[in-house]
């Protein structure tokens, strides 16, 4: 196992976008409750997890604005102590974070990641993960989006979660939860 040390990504599960939230994204219930899923896992068998926490800092941001409740992360799953948490103020979680080289130091080579919204923080995470040389495994049913609006035209959730996944089996095996599992090192 040394070799291959997995980590579990979980990127954005946070209170604004669960019903109630100021961005409410489709499907979230289930997908929080599914990254609980793998994160139990990951905390049975002591492999690292890592929660990254977006603060919106441009202005007239309307969500994940610091001090407020929406921005806190959502308790279905919530860090236990000594878990790490990095904070972030772009889609892509490595950007201006921590985030590489906390994993590069324990000679991690596969990510798990699960997360919030599909289509723009799960995406830029897990290209740049790609492109840094890490071996991705995208939990599908762990990941919510939301409508889209393209000129007239409304996308719905569904289609663009799944166009989305379907462009990133280019760059991660775009997996369920419980296909993940099956894969996680004992």
């Amino acid at each position: 196992m040394q070799n291959n040390i997995q980590a579990l990504i979980l990127v954005d599960i946070q209170n604004d976008y669960f019903p109630g939230g100021k961005n409410a994204l489709e499907g979230s219930p289930e997908a929080g409750f599914n990254a609980a899923i793998l994160l139990s896992k990951f905390r049975q068998l002591n492999l690292p997890v890592v929660h990254i926490q977006h603060f919106s800092t441009r202005p007239g941001a309307t969500f994940f604005i610091p001090g407020t409740q929406g921005v806190e992360i959502h308790t279905s799953v919530t860090p236990q102590q000594g878990e790490t948490v990095f904070q972030k103020h772009f889609p892509n979680s490595f950007r201006e974070t921590p985030l590489f080289d906390h994993l590069s130091q324990p000679g991690i080579k596969k990510l798990v990641i699960a997360g919030m919204m599909t289509h723009m923080c799960i995406d830029a995470t897990t290209r740049a993960a790609y492109d840094l040389g890490f071996e991705c495994l995208l939990a599908h049913d762990a990941c919510a989006t939301r409508d889209l609006k393209f000129k007239d035209k409304l996308i719905p959730a569904s289609h663009v979660h799944g166009a989305f996944l379907a462009a990133l089996e280019s760059y991660a095996r775009v997996l369920s939860v419980e296909e993940i599992l099956l894969q996680v090192n004992d």
